[in-house]
């Protein structure tokens, strides 16, 4: 378990009181955002403008991968190629500041709030999912330009990654829900990602710098704006799996398709999504989904892992029959 019981009490209580490295009173309110791979807090000073507060689990990433996550951002702010908010130094110009908790160091970071709200049932999902193309396609591009700095450090996103024997979100195996006969299953659809994954390879025209989840919690609507927050997860992977992301958890909604289609179309407005990159987002989608099944179980403590239950690894299921057949 990532947080169990009294932890994330812990972990507010630390970060109350290492406050004042951001320029904060002690006495700060926090709210508790989200409880996911790590935990994300509001914080509300008098007079002041809110922030961000985002305190990392140990054992995920390092410093580095912190520090080359938040040049990211930052470059990428710097070219106007996304809405994101603004990391957030502390006075003396540290990016992270550190604390402890739970008997572990832990990480934290700052960012500028961002207004907005996620797009949810009441928003042309189409017409997100077009902006989001878009959006990917300009992400994509600096990447492909971007001079890394020195140093720069992040997770590789491949099969081994995702769903191999190296799987960083844990075995798939290990969710609830999943009976002999859908376990069975599931195994063998391991079997052909993994072949078509090796087949589909890692050319730098298909895999390089990536959000990795794009989806629409990690999205902030205001108006015609469409921010992106959260690269925590971002790394090297195909550039497909953007569009995995933003199916994430719906990968059985009708829809799926139609979205597909906009996210493509937004796409091409800027850059070429080739056709044999295209014909790959479907086998994209499935290892996303593998892989979400594996945190369900990793992560079953998160409100997210809760509400969805059984009854998602049961819809993997469904989804890897159909993809096999």
């Amino acid at each position: 378990m990532l947080y169990e019981d009294g932890l994330i009490g812990q972990l507010q209580a630390g970060l109350q009181g290492v406050l004042p490295a951001w320029g904060l009173a002690p006495d700060t309110a926090l709210q508790r955002l989200v409880v996911s791979e790590n935990a994300t807090f509001l914080a509300r000073p008098a007079g002041g403008p809110p922030l961000v507060l985002r305190v990392h689990r140990p054992g995920y990433h390092d410093e580095a991968e912190i520090l080359s996550e938040l040049a990211w951002i930052e470059a990428l702010r710097a070219a106007g190629a996304v809405e994101t908010p603004r990391p957030l130094r502390t006075p003396s110009g540290a990016p992270i500041v550190s604390f402890t908790a739970g008997g572990m160091p832990r990480h934290a970071v700052a960012f500028e709030h961002m207004s907005g709200r996620e797009p949810d049932a009441g928003v042309d999902r189409l017409a997100w999912h077009r902006q989001l193309g878009t959006i990917a396609a300009r992400l994509h591009a600096h990447a492909k330009a971007w001079r890394r700095p020195p140093g720069f450090a992040r997770k590789r996103w491949t099969f081994e990654t995702i769903a191999g024997g190296g799987a960083l979100w844990g075995d798939w195996r290990e969710a609830p829900g999943l009976d002999p006969a859908g376990r069975a299953l599931l195994e063998a659809l391991h079997l052909r990602l993994e072949a078509e994954c090796a087949a589909f390879g890692t050319a730098p025209d298909r895999f390089g710098l990536v959000h990795c989840d794009m989806r629409a919690a990690n999205l902030l609507l205001d108006g015609p704006r469409l921010g992106v927050i959260d690269f925590d997860d971002c790394g090297f992977s195909w550039f497909g799996y953007d569009f995995a992301g933003s199916v994430s958890f719906i990968e059985d909604d009708p829809l799926v398709p139609d979205l597909r289609a906009a996210w493509l179309d937004g796409y091409r407005s800027l850059a070429p999504f080739p056709p044999e990159q295209e014909a790959a987002l479907p086998m994209l989608v499935m290892l996303r989904r593998l892989q979400l099944t594996a945190w369900i179980a990793s992560h079953a403590e998160t409100p997210t892992a809760q509400a969805l239950g059984p009854a998602f690894a049961q819809g993997t299921v469904a989804l890897a029959t159909a993809y096999l057949a």
